[in-house]
């Protein structure tokens, strides 16, 4: 099939675009939000095309995946020269997100579009958004595998997280002063630098430097499912996460603590980090677990079997 797909979270898309298919991702010139392209920090294989505006206008679409409301609202059809998303062309729109606000107002952008699928990275978040008769599925995440690389042999725990000011409590920037009180935090991802973090690194880099901490810290209030925390996980690394939205679903017992009390994950930090056997085997754990749940083979058939369905 040909996928037209834009490049909007590039940690998933990374896993998306590992199928069997080929992709059209819209590029512009400066890159921005309407077409960034292929990734330049994470590895794409070749079957991920760039596609100019005018490339797509004309070109053989199987399959539109949406990822935002612009995308719906026009974007698409004004790059698909004129074909409407779900009526001239199939389309699924994945949202990666939580909803915010409301419960009684967490209506989602796709609700009541029978020509659609939406899909979910969560059972969570397909429990809160309200759909309305738009046909829904849960895809949940797959991991192309760094491989084991834990050392844990900084004394620190690490932290990924982009645009920890922005986000502010949605992220749990504002937690992270007293989870830093118990174990030193080095913190990565997008704008990490203006908290004193080490800002954002390839992700080949990020998982070689993430695998030297000793342990992985998952702070985020809100989010579907964060995919550094499933990669932390292949990495080896022994978790403690803030206990929200579906992290428990992913996080065994024996592979690190979940929590929504800061004494208790505080605890947890200390504990890993002044007793590294301890870390390396919930680290271990916490690898199987993620391999058994979260596998790329997995999400790519699962993501297959969808497509075949959607597409006549």
């Amino acid at each position: 099939m040909r996928v037209l797909i834009w490049h909007v979270h590039g940690a998933w898309t990374t896993s998306f675009v590992h199928g069997p298919h080929t992709y059209l991702v819209p590029v512009v010139p400066d890159r921005g939000p309407e077409g960034r392209g292929r990734a330049r920090t994470y590895a794409w294989p070749s079957s991920a095309v760039e596609v100019t505006r005018e490339e797509a206008a004309d070109a053989d679409v199987d399959v539109v995946v949406l990822q935002r409301p612009e995308e719906l609202d026009g974007l698409a059809e004004r790059w698909l020269g004129g074909r409407r998303p779900g009526r001239d062309i199939p389309a699924v729109y994945v949202e990666h997100n939580a909803p915010q606000g409301r419960i009684n107002e967490m209506r989602h952008p796709a609700a009541d579009r029978p020509d659609l699928t939406l899909v979910h990275v969560t059972h969570f978040n397909a429990l809160f958004w309200d759909a309305g008769t738009t046909p829904t599925r849960v895809i949940e995440h797959g991991v192309v595998d760094p491989g084991e690389r834990y050392t844990g042999e900084v004394g620190r725990a690490a932290v990924v997280v982009n645009e920890p000011v922005r986000r502010a409590r949605v992220t749990g920037t504002d937690l992270l002063p007293a989870l830093g009180s118990a174990v030193p935090i080095d913190v990565f991802g997008m704008g990490a630098e203006d908290i004193g973090g080490i800002g954002d690194l390839a992700q080949d880099e990020l998982h070689t430097q993430m695998a030297r901490r000793r342990v992985y810290l998952h702070p985020i209030r809100w989010t579907s499912l964060g995919l550094s925390l499933l990669e932390a996980m292949h990495l080896g690394m022994p978790v403690v996460a803030l206990g929200t939205t579906e992290a428990h679903e992913a996080v065994p017992p024996q592979a690190g603590v979940v929590s929504n009390r800061l004494d208790v994950l505080s605890e947890a930090l200390n504990r890993f980090a002044g007793d590294p056997e301890l870390a390396r085997r919930a680290g271990a754990a916490a690898r199987a677990a993620a391999l058994e749940r979260y596998a790329l083979d997995r999400f790519l058939e699962d993501w297959n079997t969808l497509l075949e369905e959607v597409v006549p």
